[in-house]
């Protein structure tokens, strides 16, 4: 754990971009546009507005690559000294965005990041989670410090699908719950402390806003709950990922998430913080805490979630289940717990989800 910490600024609303020259005149002029290819068929005209006049250049544009990958963030670092960039833009979901991280950090940059949608805190966080080729997890790479800034687009964050922001508020959710588990029998350093209070943060008002959240993105309006959702999913867990030390950032739920995604058809039809949501449940009735199981049950479910192995198009099945335990054991967020975790143990409380 760094004895310093660095928050990540940001400016969110429907001209949040119109803050970008500000803040870039102090970083450089020459910026390299990393970016998914809905992301800145979408985003990037808006972009190119805010920066229209400004001083600053766009060098270059480039897909991020479909996937996170060492490969191709190695090959975007190699570009940046021959195009001569200042600055790295990241434009886009969670891998477009952690591979614009990686870029900057390879090649000593500093990073603006534009998200698109409200499905990861990426916008915000110190880390890129990295996949293989074949979109299976490969680690998760930790950086010196958070993005110069971050310009949260709610007019284009609204028109995104909503599932994205649904997924969002899942792994949002969980942020509150592997921090409050993993640091349970710990005395914290200040630091850690904060971070644990404000992961409050990430649950309680998605539970008042979420639903209306949802029903407003739907309909691509840009309201006070779909705002409130927004800087829940970006900034609050982004924050708490920047406060506490590593080793509480993560627990049973993304550890069961990396499990599933071993089987293609979930790795292939569900999003991250889908799969994330559901391994809150199974961590929550692994603790015995079936009360709070059953509230976080009801309200993913009105939200469309998969609570059930059902509703992830499997059977529960111990031959299939085998190697998603197996993984889920050997995830690295599963190194920190307050008691021991045995395969039986997950089995076991996976089953008990399948009874909630």
């Amino acid at each position: 754990m760094p004895n310093h910490v660095t928050f990540c600024p940001y400016t969110i609303g429907e001209d949040a971009y119109d803050a970008i020259p500000a803040v870039c005149e102090k970083l450089g002029s020459r910026l390299l546009l990393i970016g998914g290819k809905t992301a800145m068929e979408k985003a990037k005209p808006a972009f190119l507005k805010a920066i229209e006049g400004s001083g600053l250049t766009l060098a270059a544009e480039r897909w991020h690559g479909g996937e996170c990958t060492l490969a191709r963030i190695d090959e975007l670092a190699e570009e940046c000294g021959s195009l001569g960039i200042d600055v790295v833009v990241g434009m886009g979901g969670g891998k477009a965005v952690d591979t614009a991280k990686g870029v900057a950090s390879k090649a000593g940059l500093p990073v603006i990041t534009l998200p698109t949608t409200a499905s990861t805190c990426a916008g915000t966080t110190a880390l890129s989670v990295v996949y293989h080729a074949d979109h299976t997890h490969d680690r998760t790479i930790h950086f010196d410090g958070p993005p110069a800034h971050c310009f949260i687009h709610t007019g284009i964050l609204a028109q995104a699908p909503d599932r994205y922001l649904r997924a969002g508020m899942g792994d949002t959710v969980a942020k509150h719950f592997e921090c409050c588990f993993s640091s349970r029998e710990d005395a914290l350093e200040h630091s850690s402390a904060l971070g644990r209070e404000i992961s409050n943060l990430c649950y309680g008002p998605l539970l008042t806003c979420g639903q209306q959240a949802l029903d407003d993105c739907k309909k691509d309006a840009d309201t006070p709950a779909l705002r409130e959702a927004v800087l829940a999913n970006v900034v609050t867990t982004g924050l708490v990922s920047l406060l506490v030390e590593e080793r509480y950032n993560g627990a049973v739920a993304h550890s069961v998430c990396y499990g599933l995604s071993v089987i293609p058809e979930v790795e292939k039809n569900f999003l991250h913080g889908d799969i994330v949501a559901y391994g809150v449940l199974v961590q929550l009735m692994l603790d015995g805490d079936l009360g709070q199981a059953t509230v976080l049950r009801d309200f993913l479910k009105g939200m469309g979630t998969p609570v059930t192995l059902a509703d992830f198009g499997l059977p529960n099945d111990d031959a299939l289940l085998a190697p998603a335990i197996e993984k889920a054991l050997s995830s690295s967020d599963m190194e920190y717990l307050p008691y021991p975790v045995t395969g039986d143990m997950l089995r076991a409380a996976i089953t008990a989800v399948e009874e909630l």
